[in-house]
């Protein structure tokens, strides 16, 4: 993956584009539609939770930034394929550690229920 060139922004720029993008994401919703835009394009979303929404939107953009950012390709379809990529990593190693936690976890939780049933079988003989 190729780099960009150009030096990174300082953290006061960082805040006010977030602020920036942030203010062109407000919520306007229309006939049930959630105006929201990402990476500058303008999408008319419908759902249950306008919020909800507007978040994954942000999402979406801040994702989009961060590998137009790291690349040198200004394509938009290339750039949006890079982020769903980075989501699907990201979803899949948290799905990863949510189906086989590791064996301290297990271990862990082991001890805990043991200890639970030891709390409950002593109310109920006191109870």
């Amino acid at each position: 993956m190729a780099t960009a060139s150009k030096e990174p922004p300082t953290k006061d720029v960082l805040a006010k584009d977030a602020l920036t993008r942030k203010d062109a994401l407000t919520k306007d919703v229309v006939n049930g539609s959630v105006r929201v835009e990402i990476f500058d394009q303008v999408y008319n979303l419908r759902g249950s939770d306008a919020d909800y929404i507007l978040k994954l939107a942000e999402y979406v953009d801040a994702k989009m930034r961060a590998v137009s950012e790291q690349t040198a390709t200004v394509d938009s379809v290339r750039l949006a394929v890079l982020a769903a990529l980075n989501i699907a990593d990201e979803y899949h190693l948290l799905k990863r550690g949510v189906e086989a936690p590791s064996p301290d976890v297990r271990r862990r939780a082991i001890k805990l229920a043991s200890a639970l049933d030891e709390v409950l079988q002593d109310t109920r003989r006191t109870g």
